[in-house]
């Protein structure tokens, strides 16, 4: 959510009781402006809360020109002190998903340790030779944060656009959508990459615009039902909730551009949704 909004956006999904006291607010309010200079960001964005045994950490995004691939995640304890989180790279979503289980300690340097034992030769030359894969928990969180960006960031249909040269910029002349469209799961977009865009048919995205639809939409998310859609506040709100990532919350108010999502949870991917549906 947008830290120019942030008081407006936390009355919003308060509904899932996912919110922050006075004092965290007051913090936030005043820390990311010093943020946004300090780092140069076009924008800054609180994106949620995970929580940990011992301390919780709070997470906000910086982003640069292009709204998708200039985004830097950054963590804290106390919604004023913040530290950049590394980037992510495919070998360290790999020893994460090894040695990381569990629940958040809240240590960044704390140590999770994963033992393999592997065989090598065969018969009575095999020698077992033991593998030791250690990750931080700094690591683990910044993938954690990619992994649920990229797995359930949402933003209405139009909110963004794709200019000629590639660069993904916020759409000024997005008004929202209407009531009737927000009740369609077509209407709502993943923010990142496009996976399912080019499986589509020559006839399917001859429909299309290039400038607005090139994102993948919800309703073809696997399994189906991951999402569950309300209207909130007397039915002025539009609240979207992700069951694959228990605590992420998307809102938006429908005939204004007003929208954004944030986390709040233990970090952990529900991985018995499908048996659940």
């Amino acid at each position: 959510m947008d830290s120019n909004s942030l008081y407006y956006s936390f009355e919003l999904v308060a509904g899932s009781g996912l919110t922050l006291n006075v004092e965290q607010r007051a913090a936030l309010q005043t820390s990311l402006v010093i943020m946004k200079k300090n780092y140069k960001f076009h924008r800054v964005l609180f994106w949620g809360k995970i929580l940990g045994l011992k301390e919780d950490y709070f997470i906000a995004q910086g982003r640069g020109e292009d709204e998708m691939k200039d985004r830097k995640n950054l963590y804290s304890f106390n919604c004023m002190d913040w530290f950049l989180l590394p980037s992510v790279t495919d070998s360290m979503i790999k020893e994460v998903s090894k040695a990381a289980k569990g629940r958040f300690i809240g240590d960044p340097s704390f140590v999770y340790e994963h033992l393999e034992t592997h065989k090598q030769g065969e018969g009575e030359e095999a020698v077992e030779e033991e593998v030791v894969t250690k990750v931080n928990e700094e690591k683990r969180l910044a993938v954690s944060v990619h992994l649920i960006d990229k797995e359930v960031s949402v933003v209405p249909r139009g909110a963004f656009i794709k200019s000629p040269h590639g660069l993904v910029q916020i759409n000024r002349s997005f008004g929202g959508l209407s009531e009737s469209e927000t009740r369609k799961l077509d209407n709502f977009l993943h923010f990142r990459e496009p996976k399912n865009l080019k499986k589509k048919s020559i006839l399917e995205m001859g429909e299309l615009n290039p400038a607005t639809d090139f994102l993948d939409v919800l309703s073809d998310d696997i399994p189906k039902g991951s999402w569950s859609l309300q209207f909130e506040c007397t039915g002025k709100v539009c609240v979207l909730r992700s069951l694959l990532w228990l605590g992420l919350t998307f809102y938006h108010v429908p005939m204004t551009p007003q929208h954004g999502y944030m986390y709040i949870g233990n970090g952990s991917k529900n991985l018995d949704l499908c048996f659940m549906l």
